[in-house]
């Protein structure tokens, strides 16, 4: 590992540990030519995930914009950023287990659809309504019937 002082190749680790519950190793580097001390991170790199848009073109698989979508939907509900956090480290963590590498964006809002469904209603309709195009009241009637018909979620 090169210093980000001196740019010398020569460097020791004086300590290391696991943070983000094991996830990555967080190491202390002494640079044994100019003595500066410097943190690095060692993490897993996982496998990309690519998207599979509607207009078919591809794009890396970016959480960033799961939770965009869903902070949207779930502006001014009283839903934490840890169960907005919840949900797409969910998604990320199904399509990885099932060793998916191509998907359509279409499974991932159906994904993001069935979660925020059981979780709060207001947030589900904000994200059914701009995720499937709404093109008509009778459709957005129609998602709202589907939770009349749900069962009571428990808060």
């Amino acid at each position: 590992m090169k210093c980000p002082f001196c740019a010398s190749g020569n460097t020791e680790v004086i300590d290391s540990r696991e943070v983000m519950d094991g996830e990555s190793i967080r190491r202390r580097r002494q640079c044994e030519s100019c003595k500066k001390r410097f943190t690095t991170y060692e993490r897993v790199e996982a496998e990309a995930i690519t998207v599979i848009k509607r207009d078919a073109t591809r794009q890396p698989f970016d959480k960033s914009k799961i939770l965009n979508a869903i902070m949207k939907a779930s502006a001014k509900r009283n839903i934490s950023r840890e169960k907005m956090d919840g949900i797409v480290d969910k998604i990320e963590m199904k399509l990885r287990s099932k060793g998916i590498k191509e998907i359509e964006s279409r499974k991932i809002g159906d994904m993001v659809v069935k979660e925020l469904f059981s979780i709060d209603p207001v947030a589900y309709i904000r994200f059914a309504s701009v995720y499937y195009n709404f093109d008509s009241p009778e459709e957005f009637r129609k998602y709202v019937s589907t939770l009349e018909k749900a069962p009571k979620r428990k808060k």
